[in-house]
C-alpha cells in the first residue's frame, strides 16, 4: 500500500490553505497513494487568538472540514487530517486542536482532540502557551480502517510514549504524528522521538508536518521544523519530506509489524511495578 505525507507550510488565511492541500491530495492519489496525511493546524497557522476567533469556524461549520470529506470521497481514499484549528462552545473561549480520519466514502470515522498542550520556554525569544488558546483533549483515539487500526496523535504527544504504547495495547499498527514542530526543538529531537515510539510499539509511525516560515496577515509569523517522516516497525526512516512544502510518498506493508513485534515481543512483556 502507498501513503503520502504532505507537507505544508500554511498561513493564516484558511481558503489558501485549503486550496494548497487539495491540489496535493489529488495529486498523491494520482500517483497511486490510498492513505493521504496532513499535518497538524492544516487549516491555520496563526499566533494571535484574536485574529483566530474572527477566520475559524465550528466543526460543523468548517468549511476545511466539509472540502477535504468531499474530496476524499471524490478521490476514494483514506485521508488523515493532521489537526483543525477550531472554535468550540467553551466558556473561555479556547479552540480544539482536532485531527480527523476520513473514509474513502467521505464519512469521519474518528476525531482525536490533541491530548499535551505544548507550553514550553525553548529560549528567551522562542516560548510557546499552547493551552492559552487551546483546551486539551481527554481520550485516546484509535480509528478503524479496512486496512489497519490507527492511533491518532499530534505533534507534542510523541514526547509521551505511554500514550503511544496505550495505543499499541489497543490493537493499533499504525500511529499518526502530525505536527507544527518547532525548528529548534525538530533538530534536536524530531527524528529521534518518531523513531523510538515506532521501535517501543513495532508500529509504523507517519508524521506529516508544516514547514518554513509562515506568512501572516498579523506580524509575527511562526517558523516551523518541516522534515514529514515516514518510519519502520523496525525503526527505520523510510521517507524524509525535506524543509519546503510538498509530497512524500512511501510504500507500507502492514505484515512488517508482526515481524517486527516477534523479533522482539516487548508489548508482551509488561510486568506491574511499584513507583520510586
Amino acid at each position: 500500500m502507498k501513503a503520502a505525507l504532505i507537507q505544508l507550510n500554511s498561513s493564516d488565511l484558511p481558503a489558501e490553505n485549503l486550496s494548497q492541500t487539495i491540489e496535493f491530495m489529488r495529486e498523491a492519489a494520482a500517483g497511486g497513494a490510498e492513505f493521504l496525511l496532513t499535518p497538524e493546524v492544516t487549516n491555520c497557522v496563526s499566533e494571535s487568538r484574536t485574529y483566530q476567533q474572527s477566520v475559524l469556524c465550528h466543526e460543523a461549520e468548517d468549511p476545511t472540514l466539509e472540502a477535504m470529506c468531499a474530496e476524499a470521497k471524490a478521490l476514494g481514499v483514506w485521508v488523515l487530517i493532521g489537526s483543525l484549528a477550531l472554535k468550540t462552545d467553551d466558556v473561555d473561549r479556547r479552540f480544539a486542536n482536532r485531527s480527523f480520519m476520513v473514509s474513502p466514502q467521505g464519512k469521519i470515522v474518528a476525531r482525536y482532540d490533541k491530548i499535551h498542550m505544548f507550553d514550553v520556554e525553548i529560549s528567551k525569544t522562542e516560548t510557546y502557551c499552547e493551552s492559552a488558546g487551546y483546551r486539551p483533549g481527554a481520550q485516546a483515539v484509535i480509528a478503524d480502517t479496512d486496512f489497519a487500526k490507527i492511533g491518532m496523535t499530534i505533534c507534542y504527544d510523541v514526547r509521551f510514549p505511554h500514550l503511544h504504547r496505550d495505543l499499541a495495547h489497543g490493537g493499533a499498527k499504525i500511529l499518526t504524528g502530525p505536527a507544527a514542530f518547532s525548528p529548534v526543538s525538530g533538530a534536536a529531537h524530531w527524528e529521534t522521538l518518531l523513531r523510538a515510539r515506532a521501535i517501543e510499539t513495532g508500529c509504523y509511525v507517519f508524521a506529516p508536518a508544516q514547514c518554513g516560515i509562515h506568512p501572516s496577515s498579523t506580524g509575527g509569523a511562526r517558523s516551523t521544523y518541516g522534515h514529514s517522516l515516514a518510519v519502520s516497525p523496525w525503526g527505520e526512516v523510510l521517507a524524509d519530506g525535506g524543509k519546503k512544502p510538498g509530497l512524500t510518498l512511501v510504500d507500507f506493508d502492514i505484515a512488517e509489524v508482526d515481524k517486527a513485534r516477534r523479533k522482539i515481543p516487548s508489548l508482551s512483556h509488561d510486568r506491574d511495578y511499584e513507583g520510586p
